[in-house]
């Protein structure tokens, strides 16, 4: 038997699951989840009523005829119905929730990783300078030294 151990299983489930990315994105989909009621309450709550006032509360209920006659609804319903309020809904559920997010989550993040970076390169950038002229005073004692070995051959 060999004295080294092979990781098992579970240690290494274990440390696919602490790495970054996952973790990130299981936060993500818990919070979106959770997002997701509220902005359907906001599309049920303000939205449905706003578009109510020029017509009815429920999105849903818009449709155009494309072959008719169109009657009935459900099961009993005739001819080829478009359900465009449906998708109308969606659409402005799917916009208000990538705003949000854009807005609250992901534009306050770059902000702030792009200041990260800023200020690291700044660190960098100055240990750079300190680096540079360190460099430049090595070099003018160099040239100082082979200088003074230049001029003391002259004289011998």
């Amino acid at each position: 038997m060999s004295a080294k151990k092979d990781p098992s299983v579970w240690q290494g489930f274990k440390a696919f699951l602490m790495r970054g990315n996952v973790v990130d994105l299981a936060v993500a989909v818990v919070i979106g989840a959770a997002f997701t009621n509220i902005v359907n309450s906001v599309v049920k709550g303000i939205i449905n009523p706003l578009v109510g006032a020029f017509g009815t509360q429920n999105l849903d209920s818009y449709s155009s005829c494309l072959k008719g006659p169109c009657t009935g609804t459900g099961d009993h319903a005739t001819g080829v119905r478009i359900l465009w309020g449906s998708v109308l809904g969606a659409t402005l559920t799917f916009l208000i929730t990538a705003a949000v997010v854009y807005f609250l989550m992901v534009l306050p993040m770059s902000k702030y990783l792009a200041r990260q970076e800023a200020r690291r390169k700044a660190r960098e950038g100055t240990q750079e300078v300190v680096e540079v002229s360190e460099l430049e005073v090595l070099k003018e004692i160099r040239d100082a030294l082979v200088a003074q070995r230049g001029s003391g051959h002259d004289r011998s």
